[in-house]
């Protein structure tokens, strides 16, 4: 048997070709892998640990207590802040990062036994003498240090994004140790899949609907070729698809007509579009990319375009068209259309 490499192997043998590194980095990384392999085997318990309707709000709340007792335990973070209350927690340590996280995303698929998720990434401490501050985590995406997604699925699978590159892990359960199973995770440049929550059709922008219309149209559309649209309900889900075979994932501006924009974008947009831009993707907001972005609060929530580069370069294209008003299509089209017996 081919003798793989451990996450823990992989950790240091980065660390190596780091100058002045101390260990922090490859500590609090290890730690989020501890917290999300306890998470793992709640989540694969499912109504055998929680019981009632209340099995996804047990499950998320179980998650988020272990998710910070575990990365806190040890000195390397100076605070957190979770999607689950908008809040930054001070770890009691004047630690080197800052940690965000979503414990247990798309918690609302479990009653259906469905995939859900860990979304995280990690900043640097702008002072860590001093206790972290809210506008401590007020840092543009591309100042990340690391992201990663943790998929909770037939396997548990971690991809962890650093500055020097992308690789997915699977969880060997016997072992209890991440084992590298994906190097050099590369999103392939076009696709021919777009997951979108079609219900919101109504309220987006033309731009969007200018794309999923070309979509649609297929081999007898303006792109010449068939697309198939989904839509899965679950971030990691979606975003662990379009890293493994090409894709796209919309989430545009009027997406959710009772919620706005509802995607966080420190603890949720930030991190994707983080991993997928160092995977060789793009993600924007429509009109700019994420990662340029300059948070203005905690709890700031933005649209998410993200995926196969030249998909997503057309889908800016198409806004850019429009702000300048050189789209010509027929934007007051419904996208969806009602049809009768007879056609």
């Amino acid at each position: 048997m081919t003798q793989r490499t451990t996450l823990t192997q992989f950790l240091h043998e980065g660390q190596r070709h780091v100058a002045g590194a101390t260990g922090d980095f490859t500590g609090l990384v290890a730690d989020v892998a501890v917290a999300s392999k306890t998470i793992a085997n709640a989540v694969g318990r499912g109504a055998l640990l929680a019981t009632g309707d209340g099995l996804a709000q047990q499950l998320r709340t179980l998650a988020a207590d272990l998710f910070l007792e575990l990365v806190s335990a040890t000195s390397h973070l100076s605070a957190t802040l979770s999607r689950d209350d908008d809040a930054i927690r001070e770890t009691g340590t004047r630690g080197r990062y800052l940690l965000t996280f979503v414990p247990l995303s798309s918690s609302s698929n479990l009653d259906i036994n469905y995939q859900t998720g860990t979304i995280f990434s990690i900043l640097r401490a702008p002072d860590p003498d001093r206790p972290a501050r809210e506008d401590d985590f007020l840092q543009p995406g591309r100042e990340m240090e690391c992201a990663g997604l943790v998929q909770y699925s037939g396997s548990t699978r971690l991809v962890l994004a650093t500055r020097l590159g992308v690789d997915g892990f699977t969880l060997d359960r016997e072992l209890g140790e991440y084992v590298l199973t994906h190097p050099d995770v590369t999103v392939p440049a076009a696709c021919d899949e777009v997951s979108v929550h079609a219900v919101g059709s109504r309220s987006w922008e033309p731009p969007v609907n200018r794309y999923v219309r070309e979509c649609i149209a297929g081999a007898d559309g303006p792109r010449g070729r068939d697309f198939r649209l989904r839509w899965s309900a679950s971030l990691v889900a979606d975003a662990s698809r379009i890293l493994t075979r090409g894709g796209v994932f919309l989430h545009p501006h009027g997406a959710n007509t009772r919620n706005g924009d509802h995607l966080s974008l420190l603890t949720e947009v930030n991190p994707v579009a983080w991993i997928v831009e160092r995977a060789g993707g793009r993600a924007i907001t429509g009109r700019n990319d994420i990662l340029d972005l300059q948070p203005t609060g905690i709890d700031q929530r933005v649209p998410l375009l993200f995926g196969s580069r030249d998909e997503v370069d057309r889908l800016h294209s198409h806004h850019i068209d429009y702000t300048e008003g050189r789209d010509g299509a027929d934007d007051e089209q419904p996208l969806f259309t009602t049809r009768s017996l007879f056609r």
